[in-house]
């Protein structure tokens, strides 16, 4: 005698049903039934991505343990849920076994350094070896994540000082070439301060010989012709040393047209300023 038993299957999910021990059909989603007590719901497989992360303990080429955490992605196959339900008992298992085989075997390869850089290819060995495997087995990896590298403490630290060595011994040879600019501008500093110091000096002694110069040449004017006052040898010299101006003007090359005051009245003025106007042109 059969009697219906009744059963609901949710969503994205399937159920595997045997009958007298023996596999006979899945059930769908939504309300299914099974005659016991010939049948019986065995089991029910999900066909949502699940995740499975997977520490793994190791060390490297040059010695140096570390922890990588390994995130794997993986999928039951639709056409093969005979073979996901009745191939393997733990597929968690089976899985976190081929990620410690394939991380252990390619980080031995690798200096710590390397490791942080190599983060996609180890990635992509592990889904490449779990992808080859699991397929067989119904299940469909999807992704692989090497979410995590964590070396030991003790060599973390040892790293950030290395670091820090480094970047202060940037921050040491910056300040000596900064110190080196400074060095340079100051002595160009006090090299243009010697120089403008010994420009002074140098003008103030041809002033002082100017006025030895004239004072020589007022005595000498004095004794050799009588009758001359100092204001008559002063008006003498400033007229000499204004034609010698004007003379030293007009030999520039720039120079075009030298202007000689002459203006005896308001005219002169006006015809002067019209012919200087005009040579500005």
């Amino acid at each position: 005698m059969c009697f219906p038993c009744l059963f609901t299957i949710s969503t994205a999910e399937v159920g595997v049903v045997e009958a007298f021990g023996k596999y006979s059909r899945l059930s769908q989603p939504g309300l299914g039934f099974v005659c016991c007590p010939y049948e019986q719901l065995v089991g029910r497989l999900s066909f949502r991505v699940q995740q499975l992360d997977v520490r793994v303990e190791t060390k490297t080429q040059d010695n140096v343990f570390i922890t990588a955490v390994v995130s794997v992605q993986y999928q039951i196959l639709r056409e093969k849920v005979f073979e996901a339900f009745y191939s393997l008992s733990n597929p968690t298992r089976q899985i976190t076994a081929h990620v410690y085989d394939v991380i252990r075997s390619e980080l031995p390869t690798l200096e710590l350094d390397a490791v942080f850089e190599a983060k996609e290819d180890l990635a992509l060995a592990v889904k490449q070896s779990l992808s080859e495997t699991m397929s067989r087995y119904g299940y469909q990896i999807l992704q692989t994540l090497i979410t995590d590298l964590d070396p030991d403490q003790r060599v973390k630290n040892a790293m950030n000082e290395i670091n820090s060595s480094k970047r202060l011994k940037f921050a040491i040879a910056e300040r000596a070439e900064g110190d080196k600019i400074l060095h340079v501008q100051v002595k160009r500093a006090e090299a243009e301060a010697e120089a403008k110091y010994l420009s002074g000096v140098g003008v103030a002694k041809q002033r002082k010989a100017i006025v030895d110069g004239l004072r020589s040449s007022i005595v000498d004017f004095s004794e050799g012709v009588e009758g001359t006052t100092s204001k008559d040898i002063m008006d003498l010299l400033l007229l000499t040393q204004y034609f010698d101006c004007i003379r030293d003007v007009g030999q520039e090359g720039h120079c075009k047209t030298t202007f000689v005051p002459s203006s005896r009245s308001t005219g002169d003025d006006v015809r002067n300023a019209l012919l200087q106007a005009e040579s500005a042109k």
